[in-house]
């Protein structure tokens, strides 16, 4: 179901997807909001980029099968749900709605409601 913030909340520009390379996350701002992108098996997927649990960018940690690991503290989390998979992470993060539309990628700052793709 869509709601009216999510039909008036406007879509940003961030990046080009030719620049996306899936071993190495890219780091944009929005609205002072930072936001992680990361390209999976060729869908992009937009979260928090900083860490819950101490000031660092998850875009600069380790990624490896869809999990991102924090650089200072090792907190795990679940790149295409946000989902905190360690203790130390304390909460889920918010993940962002993506389109790409002319081989530009957008994103929405509207966090994605649960349980849509």
């Amino acid at each position: 179901m869509t709601t009216g913030a999510e039909i008036d909340s406007p879509w940003y520009e961030v990046a080009a997807l030719a620049e996306m390379d899936p071993d190495f996350p890219t780091s944009v701002e929005v609205q002072g909001q930072k936001v992680g992108l990361f390209l999976l098996d060729g869908a992009v997927h937009a979260i928090e980029d900083v860490c819950p649990h101490a000031y660092a960018l998850l875009s600069q940690g380790f990624q490896e099968d869809g999990v991102i690991e924090c650089p200072l503290h090792a907190a795990r989390f679940d790149i295409v749900s946000g989902k905190c998979l360690t203790e130390i992470g304390q909460r889920d993060l918010q993940c962002f709605p993506v389109r790409v539309q002319q081989g530009r990628i957008q994103l929405r700052l509207q966090p994605q409601a649960k349980g849509a793709a």
